[in-house]
């Protein structure tokens, strides 16, 4: 049996002369347990936003693009077939530009993304469908999918067949200042739905058919890049084994980009933002520890007859520090440990049943939950860290 284990733990359950240090222990243990237990679900809520950020961007942004390092369009026939496999059955092709829209007399700027029906079929756009039908041709009339942002601006509504108009310089025009309009293409289409992503994208998001906004630019076959996604049940090693693969053989020329280099400046907001969320709350668990600090100075001053006593007996100054720090620290591990069980069993029930409700409209009736095991790892060993920081401290100071 070791002794400092032992003696820390009897002091850690026995009933103490003063009444004050039962009270302070106590509140010490509870407070790191709420504390735990609070990282814990934060993090986990934070992780149930974050899916649901990167679960409408899955549905708009494909598994791999394909573009042009120069930033040029090009023709993808040639690529296409070189590309397409058995990792990747189908590829989409995409055009972007920007171009300026006149509906019932209300104007506003987009970025027209012009797809194909690979795009239509295998995006998960129509889960975000709010009014009319996700569907780019009706027969030969080509139509408008509309953010609702976007719609709101221009009064754009499926349910009435009033013409959207996009224009664009044309390349082969001189510019007039007498009559600019006689330089600029115009297209003009039907809008066919209206689709809700986020706030951010539904103010810019206008897709149409590829055909329509490639005569509109006079770019005939040309495309910005080519949109690639994964054939189900590929496992990620293989997808990062094929993306490895694409860069060596495309070459300087092509930039291969995955989900995460496409909103690489959203992903790294995310990610700070959850590393802001973490310090701030264990700067809340370090100010709650420091409860111990205090239930622990008035133990070893209570204690001094028997320190003394273990003195005579043959013990050590390092033995006695032991024992009152792992005192201290048993005290944070006991109050962390009810926090983990809390905590995860909390977030379980919220993850699988949603009991707490969201007010108002969004795009989940409950909070969401996500239940990462590295962030319960993280907070015990956090937690078990501050934990034993602030029990040195005074077993340093007053039992040597």
């Amino acid at each position: 049996m070791k002794v400092a284990p032992f003696i820390a733990g009897r002091y850690l359950f026995a009933r103490k002369s003063h009444n004050v240090i039962n009270v302070i222990s106590a509140i010490s243990a509870l407070g790191m347990a709420i504390g735990t237990a609070a990282l814990i679900l934060i993090l986990s809520v934070y992780n149930g936003f974050d899916k649901i950020i990167k679960d409408n961007l899955s549905d708009v942004d494909p598994d791999l693009a394909v573009r042009m390092a120069s930033g040029r369009r090009f023709l993808p026939d040639s690529l296409i077939g070189a590309i397409r496999g058995p990792e990747i059955p189908s590829v989409g092709r995409v055009l972007e530009e920007d171009v300026f829209l006149i509906h019932e007399g209300n104007q506003a700027i987009a970025r027209a993304k012009g797809v194909d029906s690979v795009y239509e079929h295998d995006s998960g756009m129509a889960k975000h469908l709010l009014l009319g039908e996700w569907k780019l041709y009706d027969g030969d009339l080509p139509k408008a999918a509309v953010g609702t942002e976007l719609s709101n601006k221009l009064g754009a509504n499926p349910n009435f067949r009033s013409t959207l108009s996009m224009y664009y310089p044309s390349a082969q025009e001189q510019f007039s200042m007498s009559n600019p309009a006689a330089s600029l293409r115009h297209k003009s289409l039907l809008v066919g739905s209206i689709l809700s992503v986020n706030a951010e994208m539904d103010e810019n998001l206008l897709i149409v058919p590829i055909e329509t906004l490639g005569s509109l630019l006079g770019c005939g076959d040309e495309v910005t890049s080519l949109e690639l996604r994964f054939s189900e049940g590929l496992s990620k090693r293989d997808c990062k084994r094929f993306t490895k693969a694409l860069r060596t053989a495309l070459g300087p020329s092509f930039t291969v980009l995955d989900r995460y280099q496409q909103n690489s400046t959203l992903y790294r907001m995310i990610r700070y933002e959850k590393a802001a969320i973490w310090l701030i709350l264990v700067f809340v668990v370090l100010i709650v520890a420091l409860n111990i600090f205090g239930s622990l100075s008035m133990l070893v001053i209570e204690k001094k007859d028997d320190i003394g006593t273990l003195r005579a007996m043959g013990a050590s100054d390092p033995l006695i520090r032991r024992i009152f720090v792992l005192e201290g620290w048993m005290t944070s591990l006991l109050g962390m440990a009810i926090g983990l069980v809390a905590g995860v069993v909390l977030a379980l029930l919220q993850q699988h049943f949603g009991l707490v409700k969201m007010p108002g409209n969004f795009v989940v009736n409950a909070y969401p939950v996500v239940l990462q095991w590295g962030d319960v790892l993280l907070t015990a060993v956090s937690v078990a860290l501050i934990g034993l920081l602030v029990a040195l401290a005074p077993a340093k100071r007053h039992a040597a």
